[in-house]
């Protein structure tokens, strides 16, 4: 592989890239942005309130990292706890809970793409009715406990593999999503293609998901890779869901000398700054953000059925998606420009702006995200008096349910982003 496509492919270009973008947000070079860091301070204080409030002062320690797991457990219903004792009742070992888990998380991650506005799933058990990630999330649960995604042919329900996914379609995925004309959701078809497209790059990497291409079998993969002192590695956590996931994004993704690159987008800024012709690939943006969402979920299982810890977590960045950006937006630290905000408008036709995913506006606001987030978490550390967080533990306390309060409060009747998209389902 080129080593340029290589590096890419990788997570240190998300963050250095990212990093490129926002020094010249602090020279005012930025084409659709204003970037105001004076305002980052009260950004850090309603975050660092957030967390305070649901954690401090001696509960700190009990911050998940972000990821799927704490989205199975919405209205206070231990249902990942539930489903771990029937396991138990089934005799399956702590190997075989941790497969059936990873299982669950690579089909309910990559489902979670932004919903829109208006879908809803109601849980006929808890009788809750539920919305986006969260929604999502125990709709897959469902699906998944119905055997949606373990085929006919399996003996075991609880399971997924490729063959299954390979035949997915829209009827299934609705029925299990429970969309119809009075419940739509963005990019239903597209979430069933992925899924497909899943199912076939299971089956291709059998030396990694074995002859039935299950997602669980990257439990044995990886722990055969571990070292020694058992620690696994986040590095070959992330070449494997590169491996298997970039073949699997829509085909009109960014592509160099042919080659997809996934979550990963031209920007004119970067295009745009000295000596950027001397890399044909200089102007290109990574972020790999629903790959990320999935290495952040799956290590969770690992860490608290088989007890293993992970070395290069570190690598792993801030997540560029709404809920983030949305909060940056919101506490005035990022400002569309005249401009931008007139065409955000004027494609919307309403009273917010929205742009297409891989516009030149969205790839700035998402780069800005990356790089702040690292920012934010530098000043929450220096707050909290040597309290350490790591970066997932503030998305996941922090920055992301900042976003999320944020957007109830100043658009209480969607409670959606500031700045709107048109998604397909496979990315925001």
């Amino acid at each position: 592989m080129d080593p340029q496509i290589e590096e890419l492919l990788g997570l240190e270009a998300v963050r250095t890239r990212a990093h490129i973008v926002l020094k010249l947000a602090e020279e005012d070079r930025l084409n659709h942005f204003n970037y105001h860091p004076e305002r980052m301070e009260d950004a850090t204080d309603y975050v660092l309130k957030l967390i305070q409030r649901d954690f401090g002062p001696d509960r700190y320690h009990l911050i998940p990292p972000h990821g799927r797991w704490q989205h199975f457990e919405v209205g206070g219903v231990p249902r990942i706890a539930t489903l771990l004792a029937e396991w138990d009742e089934e005799k399956c070992d702590t190997t075989e809970k941790t497969r059936r888990l990873i299982d669950l998380f690579f089909v309910s991650v990559l489902l979670d793409a932004g919903a829109g506005d208006f879908w809803k799933f109601k849980e006929a058990q808890s009788g809750l009715t539920l919305n986006r990630s969260e929604g999502i999330a125990v709709a897959a649960l469902h699906m998944f406990l119905n055997g949606d995604f373990a085929g006919q042919n399996s003996s075991v329900k609880h399971t997924v593999n490729g063959d299954a996914l390979r035949n997915i379609n829209v009827d299934i995925l609705s029925r299990g999503l429970q969309v119809d004309d009075a419940n739509p959701m963005i990019g239903v078809s597209a979430r069933a293609d992925i899924l497909r497209k899943l199912g076939e790059s299971l089956m291709n990497l059998k030396d990694i998901f074995g002859p039935s291409g299950r997602p669980g079998n990257l439990v044995d993969y990886l722990i055969a890779k571990s070292n020694e002192s058992g620690k696994l590695d986040y590095r070959d956590l992330w070449n494997v869901l590169q491996r298997l996931l970039i073949p699997i994004w829509p085909s009109d993704r960014t592509h160099v000398n042919g080659q997809p690159i996934g979550d990963a987008w031209p920007l004119r800024a970067l295009a745009q700054q000295a000596g950027s012709e001397s890399n044909p690939y200089s102007n290109i943006q990574p972020f790999h953000k629903l790959t990320q969402w999935l290495g952040y979920s799956l290590m969770v299982p690992f860490s608290r059925l088989l007890s293993v810890s992970w070395s290069n977590t570190e690598l792993g960045t801030g997540l560029p998606e709404y809920r983030n950006g949305g909060m940056l937006v919101d506490m005035g630290v990022l400002e569309l420009k005249p401009e931008a905000l007139q065409r955000g408008l004027s494609l919307s036709g309403g009273s917010l702006p929205s742009f297409g995913a891989g516009d030149d506006e969205i790839v700035e606001w998402r780069a800005m995200t990356v790089a702040l987030l690292d920012v934010l978490h530098t000043k929450i550390l220096a707050r909290l008096d040597g309290v350490q967080l790591s970066l997932p533990q503030v998305l996941e306390a922090g920055s992301w349910k900042a976003g999320r309060e944020l957007a109830a409060a100043k658009r209480p009747e969607t409670k959606c982003s500031p700045i709107l998209n048109f998604g397909d389902g496979t990315l925001f």
